[in-house]
């Protein structure tokens, strides 16, 4: 299977090169474990590689993340300028939308079905990250939230060549049932733990699934620096 690299080195040689190409990969932890910086990662390289790449942001404004790249080292900011990554502002649409009233905020205008975020996703796109997933179904049955995750996954496989990350939070992930990981052809649980020994809490990635890669089920320490993601 054609890979396509994660943008980080030592998880490219755990997953025999990558992550699978033109598949869905799931990354999915609790708020501060890292999972925007996974996508980060991920678009960096893909750009530099030449892809041409979408960042559909769901919970924070293109400046922020642009500014959060620049920080790590690895500076969106040129692609982005340039037009190879396009930044749809998920989150800003999200926000027009709400309503006020005299009681604060109403949640019409924040419904959304999942397939429709493939709009975002022109014919010829190498590498899209959604990020985040998890605030598009917190008003979903678990039967919906199945049928509608599928059917955004169809879509998505019939543009060819185009790899996608979805990010989802934990609490989400949760009151789905898990049942994006069933439809994605990997996973990465990222956990956040307190070392028993140490007493200091420690970042690490659990790779439960990874169609067609030979990989361990271990947890693997890992650390965000200066220079974004390190495993060790």
């Amino acid at each position: 299977m054609e890979r396509i690299s994660s943008g980080i080195p030592e998880l490219d040689d755990r997953l025999n090169g990558g992550y699978p190409r033109g598949r869905v990969i799931m990354v999915t932890g609790s708020t501060g474990t890292g999972k925007t910086i996974f996508g980060i990662h991920f678009l960096y390289r893909a750009c530099m590689d030449g892809k041409r790449c979408v960042l559909v942001a769901t919970e924070e404004l293109p400046e922020d993340i642009i500014k959060q790249s620049e920080m790590l080292g690895l500076g969106l900011s040129r692609f982005y300028e340039n037009g190879q990554l396009v930044i749809e502002k998920a989150f800003q649409n999200r926000s027009e939308k709400v309503q006020t009233s005299k009681f604060g905020f109403t949640p019409e205008g924040l419904e959304i079905e999942l397939p429709s975020l493939a709009d975002y996703v022109p014919e010829g796109t190498d590498v899209v990250v959604i990020d985040n997933l998890g605030v598009f179904t917190l008003r979903l049955s678990v039967q919906d939230f199945r049928d509608q995750f599928d059917a955004l996954n169809f879509i998505l496989s019939t543009k060819e060549g185009c790899t996608a990350m979805f990010v989802m939070d934990e609490t989400a992930c949760k009151m789905t049932r898990g049942l994006a990981e069933y439809s994605s052809s990997g996973s990465l649980r990222l956990v956040l733990g307190e070392n028993p020994y140490t007493g200091n809490l420690e970042r690490h990635i659990h790779i439960p699934k990874m169609r067609r890669t030979c990989i361990k089920l271990e947890l693997i320490r890992f650390e965000i620096g200066s220079g974004g993601i390190s495993l060790l």
